[in-house]
């Protein structure tokens, strides 16, 4: 009885060893006699008790992994106290196991090496300019010798670049100063653009008024042209007239009336001016005269 009971608690004792359960997104390396045998995949597996053992066990996310602050140098001599974080991921858990004693610190003092190397080459403002093209390099230099690691690095971000306070003191001085600038410069340029808007301002308007005034001069000269060749029109229709009116019986005879009539309202004027000296013709035959030579006037004007 004791003796089943011993080999009931063997038999427990050795299915529980035999089979292992591994987590999601994990990998479990196993030795067999202490030589690595294989890699456990997530799930029910099993194993040769008391030959086989987990050696190491490893997790597959992807791990952030703080990168302790220091101390680099830039091309100019400068000073930067610079921290970052890395995301790396196990993806070859036999190397990840036998490849370093320690692969995490390993990646850790690589990416400081790295990154002091990396500033070494750029000037103080280009490392605040370009930490895209920082992080680029410092996973590129990381990567290369991770992969005897068994770990990828997918990427490097910097999360503080500190200077010394003296030269953080002269870059805001800089920057104040550049600013003061800029707005020196927009002020001047509003001004110029203010008395250049105005200069054109005026210089449409005089042209505006130029064209008014020129355009009323225009009107006025066709106005006055309109009238004088209207004025022009009706005496040439009226002396038209005229002229076929005397062409008629009895016109000639209408003419001599009305010059006479003409003669004698204007005689009539001259005396009614208190202020003038009327001298009368002796001879009346000279009124006729004038009358006879007004006639010859009309009917040469007939003729042509």
């Amino acid at each position: 009885m004791e003796v089943a009971l011993v080999l009931f608690v063997v038999a427990v004792i050795f299915v529980i060893r035999s089979i292992k359960v591994v987590p999601q997104q994990n990998a479990w390396v196993v030795e067999r006699l202490g030589k690595y045998h294989t890699a456990l995949a997530p799930g029910l597996s099993f194993v040769v008790p008391f030959i086989d053992r987990v050696a190491y066990k490893h997790s597959l996310k992807e791990i952030p992994l703080d990168v302790p602050s220091q101390v680099c140098i830039t091309r100019d001599n400068t000073q930067l106290q610079v921290d970052g974080i890395l995301y790396f991921q196990v993806t070859d858990p036999m190397r990840a196991s036998y490849g370093s004693s320690n692969y995490i610190v390993a990646v850790t003092q690589l990416a400081q090496t790295s990154l002091r190397s990396v500033i070494g080459k750029l000037e103080l403002d280009k490392t605040f300019e370009e930490r895209d093209i920082i992080n680029a390099q410092v996973v590129q230099a990381i990567d290369e010798a991770a992969l005897n690691w068994g770990v990828k690095v997918l990427r490097y971000e910097i999360k503080d670049l500190t200077p010394p306070k003296e030269i953080l003191h002269a870059m805001q001085s800089q920057i104040t100063a550049e600013r003061e600038k800029r707005a020196l410069i927009a002020a001047s340029e509003g001004r110029r653009q203010e008395q250049i808007n105005i200069a054109t301002g005026e210089r449409e308007a005089y042209i505006a008024r130029s064209e008014g005034e020129k355009q009323s001069i225009i009107n006025k000269a066709q106005g006055e042209a309109a009238s004088i060749t209207a004025v022009a029109e009706a005496t040439a229709q009226a002396i038209e007239r005229i002229a076929g009116a005397i062409r008629q019986p009895g016109g000639e005879q209408a003419v001599q009336l009305k010059v006479a009539e003409r003669a004698v309202d204007a005689y009539s004027r001259v005396a009614a001016d208190a202020t003038t000296t009327l001298i009368v013709p002796g001879n009346m035959t000279e009124v006729a005269a004038l009358i006879a030579s007004a006639m010859r006037m009309v009917q040469g004007t007939r003729t042509a």
